[in-house]
């Protein structure tokens, strides 16, 4: 059993450190020490609130104990809001930092759910996460790509004209 539980926390930083390297990759604050922290103390918790207490709690058949595992998970859902909401920047009227916070909710849960011993949905999200960050970022290329391309042929200067 012990080598079950380390290896979903294993895996569960293997995933994190996966999305955190394409973060650290685009130069964003959460990298890869933040999600492959984040998703390794997800799987952690989710590991101890399912297993940690064994020992402690006895029980007879009249008077059976149950636990409820889905309490920590709910609870790491609102701390990660906490370290989210703090990579979230308002400047300049300008919003930054959301698809940051958001990798870091999702490696959390991507976390829980190898803590929860579920190898492939937090593989299959993970490799959907890394799809998403790619997929954006190569249309925001292509994207950017055309537009300076029309606005050569069209004599079109980006810059505004102060002048009154």
């Amino acid at each position: 059993m012990t080598l079950e539980l380390i290896l979903r926390i294993f895996v569960a930083a293997v995933l994190g450190g996966l999305i955190g390297l394409e973060r650290e990759y685009r130069e964003k604050s959460a990298g890869f020490r933040t999600h492959f922290l984040v998703a390794l103390g997800s799987a952690l918790f989710m590991v101890v609130s399912a297993y940690g207490f064994g020992d402690i709690i006895t029980g007879t058949q009249d008077q059976a104990i149950r636990l409820d595992v889905s309490r920590i998970a709910a609870q790491v859902v609102t701390g990660i809001g906490f370290i989210g909401a703090g990579t979230i920047i308002f400047q300049k009227n300008v919003v930054r930092g959301l698809t940051t916070a958001a990798g870091v909710w999702v490696t959390a849960a991507i976390g829980l759910a190898c803590g929860g011993g579920l190898y492939i949905i937090a593989s299959v999200s993970t490799f959907l996460v890394l799809l998403g960050l790619e997929a954006f970022n190569y249309f925001l290329r292509r994207f950017d790509r055309h537009h300076e391309e029309y606005n050569k042929r069209h004599n079109v200067n980006d810059e505004k004209d102060n002048s009154i």
